[in-house]
């Protein structure tokens, strides 16, 4: 898997992760659980990863929906 988007905000991740379902991409939402180290402050950065094979067509869909500049360089 590749890293997509790394990002805080916890509303920009749910709606990507709408985005990627709603479109068959298949998608894992890494670091979701680190509050637990972090104390819920919202510090650690979660990142959204999706299969290499599927990448090109996540980078399309997400800049396409206005998150062009949330990406991830590769």
């Amino acid at each position: 898997m590749i890293e997509l988007v790394r990002t805080n905000d916890p509303v920009t991740i749910s709606f990507i992760e709408a985005l990627l379902r709603d479109a068959g991409i298949a998608h894992f939402v890494a670091d979701q659980n680190m509050s637990i180290l972090e104390g819920s402050l919202g510090v650690l950065p979660r990142r959204v990863m999706v299969l290499e094979d599927d990448a090109d067509r996540a980078r399309r869909l997400l800049t396409d929906a206005g998150f062009g500049g949330e990406m991830r360089a590769g």
